[in-house]
This record gives structure tokens, C-alpha cells and sequence, in this order.
């Protein structure tokens, strides 16, 4: 059984749908890392995007579940990348280097290959519309983009990366718009799914409303 998160960048969704995962006994997915994995890959190679398209094929990124059994993590060329994915020029070219179809293409193969033989939490920006249209429940979480400036900046922050407030806002406004007008899987919220507005709530209510569902979901 699969359930999406799908939303914005820095609506809250990664997190949430994490501590979901755990709080019922899932696997947690995060697609927004394969993305990322890719994007280190790119911008490895200078950030040329025919020469990145031609020699990704001879590279690999997949998936793995990590040691706990509960989540998963990216590997490239079998290694993990770990924080190396959260750089500012990262996220700065996720966005483009996702609206690739070559890439959409490896990433949802990837997706659906880990999912046949667990139950997921999954998030992302087109899960519950595209990767996963019968997902068993589809979430899509928004919040105004001052509240996720400010999450992502006490995110990065925490883990000791030299950021800005201003920086981030701008690169969530930009991120926005590109992955809401690409022309492949663009950004939008998933038929039949619950919208969550996260501007007011806190971490805790987020994950109760959310696990709750589920569990109502298990008990039918």
C-alpha cells in the first residue's frame, strides 16, 4: 500500500510524511532525493545538459532501504551521497534538471521498482497525479511562502549551512514556478486528494491529522 504527500517546496511535506512513516510502521520515500541525486550528478558535470543527458546513462542512481528498514536513501554509483544533495546549487537546479523528461522517466521507474514489496509514505510534487494515481490516500500540503522561507532556513541552518532568509524565499518562489509551468508532470494537486493548509498548524498536528486518516483508512 502506497499513501502521497504531494505539495510545494518547503510546504512541510518531507518531514511530515517522514515522521508519518515512523510514527505508523512504513517505509518512508523521498523522491525529492532521487531528484537531488541526479542534480549533484549534473552539476558534477558542469552543468552542461547535453553532455549530463549523454553520459547519465552510464551512471546510477537507485534507491535503497537503509539499515532501520524504515526509510530509503539515494545511492549513486552504489554510495550514498548523504547531506551533499542539501547544497544551496542544488536546489538552486533541481527544479530544472526534474522538468527533464530522460530523468522523470529513471527517477518513476526507480519509484515503482522499491514500492512493490512495502508499505510507503511517499512525497513529492506529482505522486498522487502521475507516479501513483491509485495511491490509497493522497494528501497535498500548501503553505504560504513566508512560513516555508522560514522552515527551510531553520532546516539548513540546523545542520549548518551558510543561508540566507532572502536566498531561500526566492529560490522557493522560483522553484514554484518552474515546477508549477513545466510541461511534463507539472505541479498540481493530485484528483481525490485532502489539501492540508500548513501555515497555521503545527509540526505535531500535521503528522496526527494525516496519520489518523490513515489508520482510518486501515480500519475500513
Amino acid at each position: 500500500m502506497i499513501v502521497t504527500i504531494d505539495g510545494p517546496a518547503g510546504s512541510g511535506k518531507s518531514s511530515t510524511a517522514k515522521k508519518v512513516a515512523e510514527r505508523i510502521g512504513w517505509n518512508y520515500l523521498d523522491s525529492g532525493a532521487l531528484y537531488r541525486t541526479w542534480t549533484l550528478l549534473y552539476v558534477m558535470g558542469g552543468m552542461d545538459k547535453d553532455y549530463f543527458l549523454d553520459v547519465a546513462g552510464v551512471h546510477k542512481v537507485t534507491l535503497s532501504v537503509n539499515e532501520k528498514g524504515t526509510g530509503t536513501e539515494p545511492l549513486l554509483n552504489g554510495e550514498k551521497v548523504g547531506d551533499e544533495i542539501r547544497q544551496p546549487i542544488i536546489s538552486s537546479n533541481v527544479s530544472a534538471v526534474a522538468a527533464m523528461g530522460p530523468v522523470r522517466d529513471k527517477v518513476n521507474e526507480e519509484m515503482r521498482r522499491i514500492v512493490q514489496e512495502h508499505h510507503f509514505i511517499a512525497d513529492g510534487r506529482d505522486l498522487g497525479s502521475v507516479v501513483f494515481p491509485d495511491a490509497a490516500l493522497k494528501f497535498y500540503m500548501v503553505a504560504d511562502l513566508g512560513e516555508r522561507a522560514k522552515r527551510r532556513y531553520e532546516e539548513l541552518k540546523s545542520k549548518g549551512m551558510e543561508v540566507s532568509l532572502e536566498e531561500i524565499s526566492r529560490n522557493l518562489a522560483d522553484r514554484d514556478a518552474q515546477d508549477s509551468g513545466r510541461d511534463i508532470a507539472p505541479l498540481t494537486r493530485p484528483e481525490g486528494s485532502v489539501e492540508i493548509d500548513t501555515t497555521a498548524m503545527d509540526f505535531d498536528e500535521q503528522v496526527s491529522f494525516i496519520s489518523g486518516l490513515i489508520n482510518e483508512k486501515l480500519t475500513v
